[in-house]
């Protein structure tokens, strides 16, 4: 019987664990083209703080990201990135014009909706 309740509790964590396992990307095909990022959080099961910003990322290895100005002249604000896939995770410019990267690790790629981990900052988008 102790036998059996080990085995099941092993299983159990092994399901659990391969559930929340990352996706390695081999390149960029899975990632092309645009996004809209839907929201953010602190943790996958966290309040959400929802946003109006999309992403594309672009096969020359430049991400567009395209958000509402609301403090400033423009409706729009539009800012060209760098990234590229290494590794398994996107690598991208921390800020326009600065060579500092942060990796971002796909969590989940499911159909039409993605979920990055950038610096403890989980991002969830659909495709557009």
């Amino acid at each position: 019987m102790k036998t059996i309740i080990t085995a099941l509790s092993l299983f159990a964590a092994l399901v659990a664990f391969s559930a929340n396992a990352d996706v390695k990307l081999q390149d960029n095909s899975k990632i092309l083209g645009k996004w809209r990022v839907n929201a953010e959080s602190l943790g996958l099961d966290r309040e959400k703080k929802a946003l109006n910003i999309s992403w594309e990322f672009q096969n020359n290895g430049t991400l567009i990201t395209t958000g509402e100005d609301t403090l400033g002249r423009t409706s729009e604000m539009v800012i060209p990135i760098k990234y590229s896939v290494e590794n398994g995770v996107i690598r991208k410019q921390s800020s326009p014009g600065r060579e500092k990267y942060e990796d971002c690790t796909v969590i989940e790629l499911s159909g039409s909706d993605m979920v990055l981990k950038c610096k403890g900052i989980y991002t969830f988008m659909t495709r557009k």
